[in-house]
Order: structure tokens, then C-alpha cells, then sequence
């Protein structure tokens, strides 16, 4: 019986349709593709799994090498003053890892240890993951075993240094290996998908996306089951572990333990993340990070700012969370936080959530303090949650009136922090909020943002607001430039060609016979619609 089913294939569809592909980079029309075309795609992502779960493992591994994957590697912020890299993959070999994850994530979770809190596969359900199992449940967890077991004991606070990047295919490919039968493909699938996102090296997973997640839980089981076999007292969520010993020898023994376990996957401990405090310092601190605030700043962050549409009751749902939010001074709490020397990134981004839920003088006022240079430089932090939420607010009828001063706030980012913009999914996340609005001004910071760049997801957005302007001068530059654009740059352009009349019907009468061709992804057989065959139907028609 196939490890990976329909039902995974299908799951990762669902998911990659309610939450995107990839959480650091905002919301892909592709994913609106896959809401749309979930029948098609299921059908013949299902296929393309089943068939080459049939092969045996060294095909299965040549048929992955002579497969074209598009995939980019974008710069993304990582914290105030760092940055990382996230991988635009796509869609279809991106929906082919998560179901492959999915597959192994249902074997796997049953054997993890109940000390890993991140990323517990939830069988059933509208997410993949169980919602309670939270970096907030691992903390609350760490306090208590001090608590209970260790009064006045130590605590190990630690991470890995890079851990998404320094993960050695081989060795994960060993692990995936340990939990399917004898004679399995998969973990050649895994390995051969990897070498691909990661162009030919032998390490690093892509960041972002969950099929990563998984793969990356199968590999630190490994490093759990040590902690467990030295009778370690640890809990842990993603890579930060918390380790409990009864005094510092101890301390240093079980550190030790760790680095060991992680030495023999290719990892090391992050040497500036490491304290060993006692366990008071730690449960007071911690207990500061989690209920330190007080009043207004306390309720909001322990309100739930996600709302749900498809619930029961939406309508009452929606005016409760409203109505709470309206008792919260978020002026105020913003203000706390542009006095602070690093503001606390979940308290900004919990205001960003906020922002649609104001009342629109309130809402505007709000934008306006975190669009303003100083502060949005400060907040760098949270930029994507901000961008998120101004974008709400821009994209909410009920707050009509405050779109045209909004709009003018929006084009002053273009010029007052042009640095920001010049990381790739800044840019991505910005570009979402001039979607809703032409200007000339707009328009030449995209033309200058196109001709400049050099990422393909950028390049797409960049086309993505020239569709929604129903800019015809860019349509027909781009048109006399149709087979110099990149494929990925194409399936947009072929979007945007229905908004266009006559120009656009002419032009899709010239090339449309080509596109099943020069789209394919290489598997093709005529049992099954293809993806290029799909996404040119499902364009024709979408609004």
C-alpha cells in the first residue's frame, strides 16, 4: 500500500488553498488557482504521487533529476537586524512536497515525543497542525516542570545555529527511510525534491513552506530520543530547547548531551542564544514575557485575532471581536512601543492584526503612526503584519472614507524607506497594497521595481499589479516581449490578457496553442488533464 494517498495529496491542496504556500511571502493568485481547480489538481497531483511511489528508488530518483522545478530564493528580515532566505517554490512541486510530508507526518507523529510542542500534525481538521500545541503551550510548559520538579534547580536555555540551512539530505533522507517499509521510494523522493529546491547541494531545506516543517520535526526526533535516553528533562519547539538540570554541573553535563546529538546530524548549538539560569531567574522572566503586560497591552495579546467566516454564527463572531477590540486603547499601546529601544514584535503585529476591527478615524490614525518613517523603520520587525493589515483596512468598504489619505500615507513609503523596499519580501508585501489604486506615481516606482530586479516572484507581483490596474500600456509591452518573459511571469500574463478586449483576445488566439507545450512540468501523459492544460482553463474565466 503508497505511503502518501489521495487523501494526503488532496490535504496539502486544502491547506495551500485556505493558508498559502508559504507563510513568510504573502497570499499567490496561484492559490486561488487551487481553491478553484482543487478536482483537477488533486486528480493529477494524486497520479504523478502514485506513479512514482511505483517506481523503484533509483527511477524514482532519476525521473526527479530530469524534472524542470522552478523555484527562487528570496531575502526575507529576520528579526530587527538580521535576515534569512525563503524559497518561492512552484505551486505544483510545491502542493508534491507537502504531500509527501503530509504522508509521513501521519506515521510519524504518533512516535514523537510528547516534550516537542512545534508543529504537531493534527489528523483531522481545517489546519495541519494542532492549534494548541503553541510556542506559548512549550513556555507555559518549561515554567511548570520548574515548578513542580526543580525549585531551585537550572535551566539551559538554547537554539540551533542556522538549523534550517545546515540540514544534510542524506541524513534526513536516512530518518524518513526509518519510518516507511523496506524498498520504499520515499525517502528518495524527499532527497531528490531537496537537491532540487536547494540546486544541487546536499543541505538545506526551504523555509516557509510545511512541508519543510515536517521533514524538519522527522530529523529532530533523533535529537529528542538522546535527550529521553539520558533521562534529560528537556521541552522543545522547533529548535529553541529548554533543558532542566538540578544544578550547574549538571547543567553543562546535559548541554553537552545535546551538542553531541546535534554534532552527529551536521548541527551546533547557537553559542549567543545559550544561558544557564536558575530556574526563579528563568520562571520570572518568563513568566514577565507571558503575562508581564498589563491592562490594555495584556488583553490584546491574549486575544485571538483569527476570524473565521465559515463558523456558525460569523456575523455575531465578527461583532464580538469588534466590540472588544473597541474598549482597547491601541493608540496608547503603539506609543508604548516607540519608546521602547526594540519594540516587542507580537504586540506590534497583534495591533496590525487589529487594524480592520477599528472604527475608521481610529483605524487611519493607527496606519498612519506605523507608516510613518521612524516608526515603520523601527517596526521593521514586523513589516509583513503591518503591510497585512493596512491592507485590510484598505481593502474594507465599511472604511471608504479613509482609502484616499491612506492611499497618500501608502506612496510616501515609496520614497522615505526605500531601504526597506529593497529587501525582496518587503517588496512582495508592499506591492499588495498598491494593487488597489493606479497612480503615476505608483506606476513608475513598478516600472523602475520590474526593470530592476532580478527575482522572478517580484517580477510576477510587479505583473500582478498591472493586471489589477488594467494597465493596457504595460499589457502591450509586455505583449511585444512575450517570449523573453520567464515562464512563471507567462502563466500571469496570460491572466491578465482577458481584462485587455480585443487586444488581449488577439493575443491569446496567437499563443495559446503554444502554452500546453512550453508550460509542461515533464510528466505529462494524455490520461490526465495537465497543469498548464488546467491553469489555462481555469484563467479564462476568473475575475
Amino acid at each position: 500500500m503508497s505511503i502518501v494517498r489521495e487523501v494526503h495529496c488532496r490535504r496539502a491542496l486544502e491547506d495551500i488553498a485556505a493558508h498559502g504556500d508559504n507563510d513568510v511571502l504573502p497570499f499567490d493568485i496561484d492559490n486561488r488557482f487551487f481553491k478553484d481547480a482543487i478536482e483537477e489538481i488533486s486528480l493529477l497531483l494524486s497520479n504523478f504521487v502514485l506513479g512514482m511511489e511505483r517506481k523503484q528508488p533509483k527511477d524514482a530518483q532519476k525521473t526527479l533529476k530530469g524534472l524542470d522545478f522552478y523555484s527562487e530564493r528570496l531575502l526575507s528580515p529576520a528579526g530587527y537586524s538580521g535576515f534569512r532566505v525563503t524559497t518561492k517554490i512552484h505551486p505544483f512541486w510545491n502542493a508534491y512536497l507537502n504531500a509527501l510530508a503530509i504522508g509521513l507526518a501521519e506515521i510519524h507523529e504518533p512516535r514523537r515525543s510528547s516534550q516537542a510542542y512545534s508543529y504537531r500534525f493534527a489528523k483531522d481538521g481545517d489546519t495541519l497542525f494542532d492549534k494548541t500545541s503553541s510556542w506559548r503551550a512549550f513556555r507555559e510548559a518549561t515554567i511548570n516542570d520548574c515548578n513542580e520538579h526543580s525549585p531551585n534547580g537550572v535551566v539551559v536555555q538554547t537554539d540551533i545555529s542556522s538549523f534550517y540551512e545546515h540540514v544534510y539530505h542524506h541524513r534526513l533522507e536516512n530518518f524518513v527511510a526509518d519510518l516507511v517499509p523496506s524498498g520504499s521510494n520515499l525517502p528518495k523522493q524527499i532527497d531528490g525534491i531537496l537537491r532540487k529546491l536547494a540546486n544541487g547541494r546536499s543541505f538545506g531545506i526551504p523555509v516557509g513552506g510545511q512541508g519543510a516543517r515536517i521533514l524538519a520535526e522527522i530529523l529532530l526526533a533523533s535529537v529528542d530520543r538522546s535527550l529521553d535516553r539520558n533521562s534529560i528533562r528537556w521541552h522543545r519547539f522547533v529548535d529553541d530547547f529548554v533543558l532542566i538540570a538540578e544544578n550547574k554541573r549538571d547543567a553543562y553535563r546535559i548541554l553537552g548531551v545535546l551538542a553531541s546529538a546535534l554534532s552527529n546530524l551536521g548541527l551546533s548549538l547557537n553559542r549567543s542564544k545559550t544561558s544557564i539560569l536558575s530556574t526563579k531567574h528563568y520562571s520570572d522572566y518568563t513568566n514577565l514575557q507571558l503575562h508581564g503586560a498589563q491592562g490594555d497591552e495584556q488583553r490584546l495579546r491574549e486575544i485571538d485575532l483569527h476570524f473565521d467566516p465559515y463558523s456558525d454564527k460569523p456575523d455575531e463572531d465578527y461583532e464580538q471581536l469588534k466590540g472588544t477590540i473597541s474598549q482597547i486603547d491601541v493608540s496608547m499601546i503603539i506609543g508604548s512601543e516607540q519608546r521602547k529601544a526594540q519594540p516587542d514584535r507580537f504586540v506590534v503585529s497583534q495591533v496590525s492584526r487589529a487594524l480592520r476591527l477599528l472604527d475608521p478615524d481610529q483605524a487611519l490614525a493607527t496606519c498612519m503612526t506605523l507608516l510613518s518613517e521612524n516608526n515603520l523603520h523601527a517596526f521593521r520587525a514586523s513589516w509583513s503584519t503591518i503591510m497585512r493589515g493596512v491592507g485590510a483596512v484598505r481593502n474594507d468598504k465599511s472604511h471608504h472614507s479613509t482609502h484616499e489619505r491612506l492611499d497618500e500615507h501608502i506612496d510616501e513609503v515609496m520614497d522615505h524607506s526605500k531601504h526597506l523596499l529593497s529587501i525582496d519580501t518587503n517588496a512582495l508585501h508592499f506591492l499588495r497594497l498598491l494593487r488597489f489604486k493606479q497612480s503615476g506615481r505608483r506606476s513608475k516606482f513598478l516600472v523602475d521595481l520590474y526593470n530592476s530586479s532580478k527575482r522572478i516572484t517580484v517580477r510576477r507581483a510587479c505583473m500582478d499589479c498591472w493586471r489589477r490596474w488594467k494597465d493596457r500600456e504595460q499589457f502591450l509591452e509586455h505583449r511585444n516581449n512575450w517570449n523573453s518573459l520567464h515562464v512563471e511571469e507567462q502563466r500571469m500574463f496570460w491572466l491578465a490578457s482577458k481584462d485587455f478586449g480585443d487586444d488581449g483576445e488577439h493575443f491569446r488566439k496567437q499563443v495559446g496553442g503554444t502554452l500546453e507545450k512550453n508550460w509542461a512540468l515533464g510528466f505529462e501523459t494524455r490520461k490526465f488533464i495537465s497543469f498548464a492544460k488546467t491553469y489555462i482553463e481555469w484563467a479564462r474565466d476568473v475575475s
